[in-house]
């Protein structure tokens, strides 16, 4: 730039140079601030092209140097980390010592940064030994309850209980409690819960209905909204069903599948973030007709007799 404004202002009269001055900066500015929204990997009728297009325009989520989003490749925990990061401005409710740092995360290392923040925001933990596993892919549950958790998003569901094929067993309710020396795994707070047999009044109404859905246990939530809900860990019960209730949960290609352990795609992890934007009224619902918004998952249809 500086090579261009040297040649161009040659013998230039002022007025002219201080417009080549503005074009040059303008040109500059732009190539600084804009970035790639559309990838040629996502096509136009690809489910979750508007969650990644929206995200990449705000920068939260970014293509690689080849122009490339692969939506279908799985997220680690330091890409993970770096984009709730950027997703999400959280006040920190704990601190990492001085000095402390990761055995697994070297000093420079690119997501470093990230790492340290999702951790004091909640979002995060290591594990056992001092360890981060940064390039650990992490879960579909996984990141559903580290986004519940750093955000504090409960829901309305009175309980938490494992579910099960045999009678809801009662259990203590507790809340989660974070441990930064003994941290544990990404997303599994010291969780345990109790579901309490709640029979909401009878009504012919549609909308007390759903309120009574509403405060049902958590294992009533998820039994009732997804079919593979006995994969789902007991830690993350209360987490999933206060997401679900948020409508955070996207499931492509049946909304009632979560697939609770496996891998979560970037394509996943862009419909998850963007919709908790949404639950946080940061970001525009998608409109109904288009057709990733079916497969976003709804708890407000739940009949109490589909027990």
């Amino acid at each position: 730039m500086t090579n261009l404004l040297k040649t161009l202002s040659v013998g230039a009269p002022l007025p002219a140079l201080c417009l080549i001055v503005l074009v040059a900066g303008a040109l500059e500015s732009y190539a600084q601030t804009s970035r790639q929204t559309t990838f040629p990997d996502v096509a136009s009728n690809y489910w979750a092209q508007p969650y990644i297009q929206r995200l990449a325009e705000r920068n939260i989520i970014t293509g690689y140097p080849d122009g490339t989003f692969r939506p279908e490749k799985s997220v680690d925990r330091d890409e993970f980390a770096a984009i709730v990061r950027k997703a999400f401005d959280v006040e920190p409710i704990r601190q990492i010592q001085s000095g402390a740092v990761y055995k697994d995360v070297p000093v420079g290392y690119w997501a470093s940064r990230p790492i340290e923040e999702a951790y004091q925001q909640g979002f995060m933990t290591g594990y056992p030994g001092g360890y981060f596993r940064p390039q650990q892919p992490v879960s579909k549950v996984e990141a559903i309850t580290s986004l519940t958790k750093g955000l504090n998003i409960t829901g309305a569901t009175s309980a938490v209980t494992v579910p099960t094929n045999q009678a809801t067993r009662r259990r203590t309710a507790r809340r989660p409690i974070f441990v930064p020396i003994a941290i544990t795994s990404l997303m599994q707070p010291i969780l345990q819960s109790k579901a309490e047999a709640l029979t909401p009044a009878p009504s012919t109404s549609t909308t007390n209905n759903q309120a009574a859905n509403l405060n049902r246990p958590a294992s009533f939530i998820i039994t009732n909204t997804y079919v593979d809900a006995n994969k789902i860990p007991q830690y993350a019960v209360g987490n999933v069903a206060a997401a679900t209730q948020s409508n955070i949960v996207v499931n492509y290609p049946n909304p009632k599948v979560l697939n609770p352990n496996k891998p979560a795609t970037r394509a996943e992890t862009a419909a998850l973030i963007y919709q908790t934007l949404v639950a946080q009224g940061r970001a525009e619902p998608l409109a109904n007709n288009l057709p990733a918004a079916k497969y976003i998952v709804q708890t407000n249809n739940t009949n109490p007799n589909n027990q």
